[in-house]
């Protein structure tokens, strides 16, 4: 029996990223609920999950499963921080998590995840692209 075949990026890929980075945005939002801190230890899981979710769906090796590896990493970390500072902020301001994220901005959530992160949370993050790009390969 052959294994089977690899394909270039499947259409479903997509939504297997998708499903993904949703998953683990949530995951490490509520992580960080729970401790009321940061989590940017989680910026490597999330690598991990989005390199194991390419192979996954069996996309060809290459700089498209690099770069897609890379880019689904750093929307879970976007995605996961938008997510904190909306909670923390949905608390304060009286309002539920949804309605807090849709009305954040990038400036506010920006510094909001400035003010809340020092120089380890950096270099998770940093840790957690570089992690990204070297296992989606």
């Amino acid at each position: 029996m052959s294994a089977a075949p690899i394909r270039r990026f499947p259409w479903f890929a997509f939504a297997l990223l998708l499903l993904g980075i949703c998953g683990l945005a949530a995951a490490w939002i509520s992580v960080a609920a729970i401790s009321g801190a940061p989590c940017a230890w989680m910026a490597p899981v999330a690598a991990l999950d989005a390199a194991w979710l390419l192979r996954l769906a069996r996309v060809a090796p290459g700089n498209g499963r690099m770069l897609a590896g890379v880019a689904a990493t750093a929307a879970s970390i976007a995605l996961a921080n938008w997510g904190i500072v909306a909670a923390q902020m949905g608390v304060v301001m009286g309002l539920g998590f949804l309605d807090s994220a849709l009305r954040l901005g990038p400036s506010l959530a920006w510094t909001m995840v400035d003010l809340a992160s020092g120089p380890a949370e950096f270099a998770w993050t940093a840790a957690g692209l570089l992690l990204a790009l070297i296992a989606s390969r």
